[in-house]
């Protein structure tokens, strides 16, 4: 029976990625297909192999974070039918399900499709999810409200041929004001509104990241008017898909590329490839989006919570006035930003009865509503308190941002989720003065490359270990003095000492006792940080970490109640494949017919793209067989250029780098897209010719490296 009998209205686009999914699962199991081959391509449709053997993780794309009630409900029917019964709320806004059988991956995307969701580059070195101020449309301090554009942007390049290979994954997020609450700062995009001369528009920052090695994206524009910001994101990506690393995954991020060429070299690139797009503009008219408006006015039946204190200290905590007189936005605090698929059933009618359809989930993996009536607090209380729902303290120091580490993730190298655990409880019973405290953060990844988004935090942990003899002690690398601070001035934490993990407890304390008794009044904690300096806190914590004086229990890892063992897998997004150069060619022949599709309809940028990855492909099969190696697309059209046609080696009178630089010169006419295209047909048959003939070899004779193959 076919996947789409109950749902026959699903959109052709997603059908098709659906239908595709299924196909390559079936290859992929019955050996037609290779497994590092697969991963690459699953990947980009939000399938992750986790930690355990035999299960995925299914990635939600949520962007800007907005989601329904009722998509909370499907969701949540979908986890208990497919996955863990649990949803989990990430740092990028998405929605994660676990232990998903990959053979269910397709029913997945099609109960979702069906409900305007999607895993499509969830995963993958794509466009990830966008991110953006969840508060954007309410926030009193937005200069105008970003949704309009983030929506735009976000829509723009799903399913862009120019971001479906690219060596590394683009994270890009839109922020509602100058306080930069969605950190633009350590983004590949990011985005500020600015209002000019009664213009609108956007400081630009391009080139940030986290990681192992952390940068701080330098300024593009102080303002780009707001049809230009999709162009000008375009023009990037075709920059950084041509001259970006990808043999050297360390060094495959925009971030690299940005800091090689400089900002100045960056943008004289952008720029050039800007007077080849299609849309040298990108108009987009907010008046179009339409945003959820609040729920009826009724009289509340509560109209004063039973415990006041109670309520009081989570109303000043959790809710705040927005723009919109007489409503407020409300924060759910979800620890480890993850909710049982009973309790968020159980949570739909409430939202439902008290907000806009409008949520958003955050990026300290908690929810907002919006639009709930200033006379409905109360009542709105005690509904959540009901379902355990009402936690205090939410973005303070008790509400601690966690990666799922060793629990699912096949990079993770400590327990981060049960840290976060123990730290919320000791915040909550020894420092409950700082639940009132929103400029101290902590955060939590299992392993360096900060998906906990640990080196933007006040107070940091990253995973790693201590060698003692032959023991391997699970440890936290602490770093201090990231994040954002009241002005909207991003900051990258320091790294300070290492720990083990049982000792961290001890070393919040002393960080807060510390802060307590010496900082002047109303200091900002990363103010304190950078006065007392990074010296200081080094001999602070230090005596924590005397690995001489640990007890047995302390070789354990948090949850764990046996001798810690270090076990790292391979991040799916280093994969490594041995192929066939016949393979390779086999992928230009692909992208050659997706771009005749795009063609016929009439998609003229996306049907020209199409046709400079082919004639990129297509000379890179040749290069590998020559055992010349690829890194980037730039390089390979050069060496092409200089080891075939230059050197006599290549049949066909051409200048192979103009005519496929040619992308980059001329405006994707009908006229120029036609010959483009047929210029792509015509090289990848001598590219076929040459291979049978000129090297006296079959086209699927020998294999390549996966590190020279990703180029």
């Amino acid at each position: 029976m076919s996947l789409f009998t109950e749902y026959p209205d699903i959109a052709a686009a997603d059908r098709k990625d659906i239908v595709e999914l299924e196909q390559r699962i079936n290859g992929f199991r019955t050996g037609k297909e290779d497994e590092e081959k697969f991963k690459l391509y699953r990947l980009t449709r939000g399938v992750y192999g986790q930690r355990q053997l035999g299960v995925q993780m299914f990635r939600i794309k949520v962007p800007y974070g907005k989601i329904t009630p009722q998509q909370i409900k499907v969701i949540a029917d979908t986890a208990d039918q497919y996955g863990s019964s649990n949803l989990h709320l990430t740092t990028r806004q998405d929605i994660q399900l676990h232990y998903v059988k990959l053979e269910d991956s397709p029913k997945v995307w099609l109960e979702l499709t069906n409900n305007g969701l999607t895993g499509r580059e969830a995963c993958g070195n794509t466009v990830r999810n966008l991110t953006a101020s969840p508060t954007a449309g309410i926030d009193p301090a937005e200069p105008f409200d970003i949704t309009p554009y983030a929506h735009a942007t976000a829509y723009y390049f799903l399913r862009n041929p120019i971001c479906q290979d690219m060596g590394r994954k683009i994270k890009p997020s839109f922020s509602s004001s100058d306080a930069d609450t969605a950190f633009s700062y350590f983004h590949d995009f990011g985005f500020i509104p600015k209002i000019k001369d009664g213009v609108r528009g956007f400081k630009v920052l391009v080139g940030g990241g986290l990681g192992a090695i952390a940068i701080f994206a330098p300024t593009a524009y102080e303002f780009l008017e707001t049809d230009k910001i999709i162009p000008f994101m375009e023009a990037s990506l075709r920059v950084f898909d041509r001259h970006g690393e990808r043999a050297k995954r360390q060094k495959a991020r925009m971030k690299f590329l940005v800091k090689k060429l400089g900002i100045e070299g960056f943008l004289d690139l952008v720029n050039e490839e800007w007077k080849s797009l299609q849309h040298q503009s990108y108009p987009i008219n907010a008046a179009d989006y339409e945003q959820d408006e609040a729920v009826n006015y009724f009289e509340p039946q509560i109209k004063e919570a039973k415990d006041v204190q109670a309520f009081k200290l989570w109303q000043k905590t959790n809710t705040f006035e927005q723009k919109q007189a007489g409503y407020y936005g409300v924060y759910l605090k979800v620890l480890l930003g993850d909710i049982s698929s009973d309790k968020a059933r159980e949570l739909v009618p409430i939202l439902q009865k008290y907000a806009a359809q409008d949520l958003r989930i955050t990026v300290n993996q908690g929810l907002l509503l919006r639009f709930v009536h200033e006379d409905h607090l109360a009542e709105l209380y005690t509904a959540l308190q009901s379902i355990g729902m009402a936690d205090p303290g939410y973005d303070s120091i008790g509400d601690v941002t966690a990666c799922p580490g060793t629990d699912t993730c096949n990079l993770g190298v400590t327990n981060s989720t049960g840290l976060a655990r123990v730290i919320e409880d000791m915040i909550t019973d020894e420092y409950p003065e700082h639940l009132e405290e929103k400029h101290i953060k902590i955060k939590i990844s299992g392993c360096m490359n900060a998906c906990g988004q640990h080196m933007v935090a006040n107070i940091g942990f990253s995973g790693s270990s201590i060698k003692k003899n032959d023991l391997v002690i699970p440890a936290m690398q602490v770093v201090l003095g990231g994040g954002t601070d009241p002005t909207g001035q991003g900051w990258i934490a320091e790294k300070v000492i290492k720990l083990p993990t049982k000792k961290i407890l001890d070393g919040i304390r002393m960080l807060l006792n510390d802060y307590d008794e010496y900082a002047t009044e109303g200091e900002y904690y990363n103010d304190y940080y950078r006065r007392q300096g990074k010296k200081y806190f080094y001999e602070l914590l230090k005596p924590l970490a005397n690995i001489e004086l640990l007890s047995d229990t302390d070789l354990f890892d948090w949850g764990q109640e046996h001798e810690y063992k270090q076990e790292i897998g391979v991040g799916e997004c280093a994969a490594v494949v041995l192929d066939l150069v016949g393979t390779i060619i086999k992928d230009a022949s692909e992208r050659l017919a997706e771009g005749k599709a795009a063609l016929q309809q009439g998609h003229l940028s996306e049907a020209a793209y199409f046709a400079y990855s082919s004639r990129v492909i297509g000379a890179k099969a040749l290069l590998l067989a020559d055992d010349i190696s690829c890194n980037t697309q730039i390089n390979i059209i050069n060496d092409f250029q200089e080891k075939f046609v230059e050197a006599g080696k290549w049949f066909a009178q051409e200048d192979f780098r103009e005519e496929t630089l040619a992308i980059k010169q001329q405006e994707p006419t009908e006229a120029f897209v036609n010959g483009y295209l047929a210029g792509a047909e015509l090289f990848l048959t001598q590219v076929y010719d040459y291979r049978a003939t000129a090297s006296g070899a079959s086209p699927e004779d020998k294999e390549v490296i996966g590190s020279y193959y990703k180029a």
